[in-house]
């Protein structure tokens, strides 16, 4: 009889150590979802992925969107053309909202016209 108590005595403790590994682990996950928006606003024209990643609710897949969208279509003009990308809802953007900005696109830099060679 005692063996049947040891048996159970120790499937009690690796089924107590293997939930708390499994709690640690989500606790660790949630912790890890819930990242630092940036300091300060992040221009949608010149942004990279990883800045895109920061904002709330931005994944590598809506980040990736971002750019694509901002390569075919142009430089943004308003922060609202955010809702033309799949995956961003108005209640996304609202997130988001406080977090970037719409700045002109740097102008691309044009060498100076050479002297002309007589």
């Amino acid at each position: 009889m005692t063996r049947g108590w040891q048996r159970r005595g120790r499937l009690f403790v690796i089924a107590s150590i293997l939930l708390s590994s499994i709690l640690a682990s989500l606790a660790v996950c949630a912790a890890a979802a819930q990242k630092q928006p940036p300091v300060q606003p992040v221009n949608l024209n010149t942004a990279t992925l990883k800045e895109l990643e920061e904002l709330p609710g931005v994944g590598p897949v809506t980040a990736k969107a971002i750019v694509q969208f901002r390569q075919k279509s142009g430089p943004f003009h308003r922060v609202e053309e955010l809702l033309v990308i799949r995956g961003i809802s108005e209640s996304k953007l609202a997130q988001m909202r406080r977090y970037v900005m719409v700045a002109p696109a740097p102008a691309r830099s044009v060498a100076p016209p050479r002297p002309a060679r007589p």
